[in-house]
């Protein structure tokens, strides 16, 4: 069973040796990602934004690995205030509203204090 590994060039993926997501088999795990912008690499500050963002580079790491959002069996959402779990719907239900995966929610600190959101998701296709 070949090991695949997909990387979205960020600074991050070699600093801290990860990959952006990992196809294994019939399985593809992609690694949390936080909401910069993926053209101007800036933060906005708005949640939804950086949700919505989120979802953009983890649609492009599903596609470099052979994978779509409808393949998406777990989701886990990292939010930093309690409050963010409001807009939840802004941000996921148009991405994942009629696919329907696993979900959970943790409200965490993340890395820097500028993110608020950050999502994985593991995909299956078998």
């Amino acid at each position: 069973m070949s090991r695949q590994l997909i990387s979205s060039g960020s600074p991050f993926e070699a600093q801290v040796g990860y990959s952006r997501a990992v196809v294994q088999g019939d399985w593809c795990f992609v690694a949390g990602t936080t909401g910069t912008d993926p053209e101007t690499k800036t933060m906005p500050e708005d949640v939804v934004e950086q949700g919505r963002n989120a979802l953009k580079v983890i649609g492009k790491a599903l596609e470099d690995a052979g994978f779509a959002f409808a393949d998406v069996v777990r989701v886990t959402y990292y939010i930093t205030d309690a409050a963010y779990w409001d807009v939840m719907g802004e941000i996921a239900g148009p991405v994942f509203g009629d696919i329907r995966p696993a979900a959970s929610c943790v409200i965490a600190g993340l890395v820097k204090p500028e993110m608020k959101i950050e999502i994985e998701v593991t995909a299956f296709k078998g």
